[in-house]
């Protein structure tokens, strides 16, 4: 788990060192959170957090109340929002800042903010179901959409950092599991590695296939024109730096939710409550 940990601080150093020294006001970085809806996708954490047990060939329901509780206490809103900003005045600086907040602050930026909080908290499966539709529905009438949801996604890193957050927040809830003795299987982490590694082909395949169908379902009120305008926005270089640290924090606040999660777990005795 030590590896685990380094491996979050050197993100972080990568993120850091390409940046410049100064950083942004703590005011200007708690509007932008509002602004760009970062405050609203850190909340939905929890929502993917009450999944966890999965990941352990468990069931949610086995925990009962309890483990509601505990997805709710460890990823409670205003902790989480409150580790973002700290890192985020210590690496944004203002010019990235002011770059973002005035894209995400006009009149498309803020219903593409409004689509996106909305669809965080969306079922998976009604999301899921709805957007294979709209995608079939873009591709009928040859909708160039489709290769800008491509696109956008190249641009701010979202199927590379979603594959190796999932895998290292994988690994490190397991290595934490196994360590507090929820999981009975002893594995080393290079041996959990490799296992895992052999799915990977098949997580990023599910990826890709889930990309087109979930934007669609998002995007769903907005023209082709208006994806375009949004596709060009995330291709410049200074929104690429935010979404880079975004990316990150997402990261390093999941990773260490996670391993405090299998540690508590052990704690709680599976149970039916009614």
């Amino acid at each position: 788990m030590a590896y685990m940990r380094r491996f979050g601080m050197f993100i972080f150093a990568l993120v850091l060192a390409a940046l410049p020294a100064k950083s942004a006001d703590f005011d200007k970085i708690t509007n932008f959170m509002q602004v760009t809806g970062f405050d609203v996708s850190l909340e939905s954490l929890r929502v993917s957090a009450r999944d966890a047990p999965g990941m352990l060939g468990m069931d949610a329901d086995d925990f009962g109340l309890s483990w509601t509780r505990l997805a709710d206490r460890l990823f409670e809103p205003t902790a989480l929002k409150q580790d973002a900003l700290e890192i985020l005045q210590k690496a944004l600086t203002d010019d990235v800042l002011d770059h973002a907040a005035g894209f995400y602050g006009s009149d498309l930026g803020q219903r593409l903010v409004a689509a996106e909080n909305e669809s965080h908290f969306k079922d998976s499966a009604d999301k899921g179901a709805q957007g294979e539709l709209l995608a079939a529905a873009l591709a009928a009438r040859g909708s160039p959409q489709p290769q800008y949801f491509q696109d956008m996604a190249e641009s701010i890193g979202s199927i590379g950092a979603s594959i190796r957050s999932y895998r290292e927040v994988q690994v490190r809830f397991l290595m934490a599991a196994m360590g507090a003795g929820l999981v009975e299987r002893r594995l080393g982490e290079a041996d959990l590695r490799a296992l895992l590694a052999l799915k990977d082909a098949e997580v990023m395949k599910a990826i890709g296939q889930n990309l087109v169908a979930s934007n669609a379902y998002t995007y769903q009120n907005f023209t082709d024109v208006e994806v375009e305008a949004y596709r060009d926005a995330l291709a410049t270089k200074k929104m690429m730096e935010v979404y880079d640290l975004m990316n990150a924090i997402h990261f390093t606040i999941m990773a260490d939710r996670y391993e405090k999660m299998a540690i508590e777990m052990a704690q709680l005795i599976p149970t039916q409550e009614l």
